[in-house]
């Protein structure tokens, strides 16, 4: 299916240009959801669906601020499969254990990018924060997604009073974000998906220099922003966390350190926010493992997944000593 041919490489977060370095892959549709009667998205309690996987830590991000904030009864949410077909090219699929809840004919998430395009043959990524009223997507880019969950709902919100991106630090998380991103949130992916070894060494380097750096600042202060707050730098970063040891270490060849054995204070941070009400159900760690160690055969030839490691979240995490 030439069709599907043309997208495989349009599903991931990140893809591979020419110089065969790994880039994330810009988001189509860049709407804002807003508080006021008068907008084209106004925000509304059952009007808004997210699509994830809940195997991508982009995805996951939009998971974990709607259970912060409190939203699950007004932003409805189903998954994708976990496997993402590489070979055939199609991309996000639906499946019966991971039907669309809106669109039961619908076989790929595609589909949904062509209610709002219909000629459309872009990026297909996750997550997709789309509009039941107008069947129109809205958004999917992950990092305006939890902004708008985090700013534009909280009428409606259990947890209002939750800032995750408050005035008086976002020049301080924007600093921590970039850095973040760059060199751990698609550094991971960079040397997973090397081609070259200069590639992969410029990646893995800044992978544990920037870890390195992030157990000194949560050695000194509770998060990454303030010592006393929660903000969405920190939820960027543990979505990639949670991910390292079981996934990251092995198949992206970051096995310089682990997060459970050599950085105590990103373990005990990782725990602490696993174990804030109601973000372990955010977890699949089965899914993450199946997506990554069965989807990509460029890196993982054989499909299979490995059983290991034991990692117990549940540990207390003594964070707030």
């Amino acid at each position: 299916n030439k069709q599907c041919l043309s997208m495989a490489a349009k599903n991931e977060p990140v893809s591979v240009n020419e110089k065969r370095e790994v880039v994330k892959n810009e988001p189509t549709f860049r709407n804002w959801i807003k508080d006021d009667k008068t907008a084209a998205f106004e925000a509304e309690p059952n009007r808004y669906h997210l699509y994830i996987s809940s195997a991508c830590p982009w995805a996951h991000r939009t998971l974990v601020v709607r259970k912060l904030k409190g939203l699950e009864d007004i932003i409805s949410y189903s998954s994708v499969d976990t496997f993402l077909d590489m070979a055939k090219g199609c991309g996000w699929a639906f499946s019966k254990s991971y039907p669309d809840p809106h669109h039961s004919h619908f076989t790929h998430l595609k589909d949904v990018y062509r209610l709002s395009d219909p000629n459309f043959d872009g990026r297909v990524t996750v997550p997709v924060l789309f509009d039941l009223k107008t069947q129109n997507i809205v958004n999917n880019e992950s990092s305006e997604i939890i902004r708008m969950l985090n700013s534009e709902f909280n009428r409606f919100a259990k947890n209002p009073d939750l800032d995750l991106y408050p005035e008086s630090l976002r020049s301080k998380i924007d600093l921590l974000n970039d850095e973040i991103y760059s060199k751990l949130n698609t550094g991971v992916y960079r040397a997973g998906f090397a081609t070259t070894q200069e590639v992969y060494e410029s990646a893995f380097h800044d992978v544990f220099q920037i870890l390195d750096k992030l157990e000194i600042i949560l050695s000194e202060s509770r998060y990454l922003a303030d010592n006393n707050k929660l903000t969405e730098a920190d939820v960027r970063l543990w979505t990639t966390l949670v991910r390292f040891d079981p996934v990251y270490v092995t198949h992206f060849k970051c096995n310089k350190k682990l997060i459970t054995k050599d950085y105590p204070n990103l373990y005990g941070f990782l725990r602490e926010i696993y174990q804030m009400n109601g973000i372990k159900e955010t977890v699949k760690i089965d899914e993450i493992k199946k997506l990554y160690f069965t989807s990509h055969r460029h890196i993982n030839s054989t499909g299979i997944i490995p059983l290991g490691p034991d990692v117990d979240y549940d540990l207390p995490h003594k964070r707030d000593n």
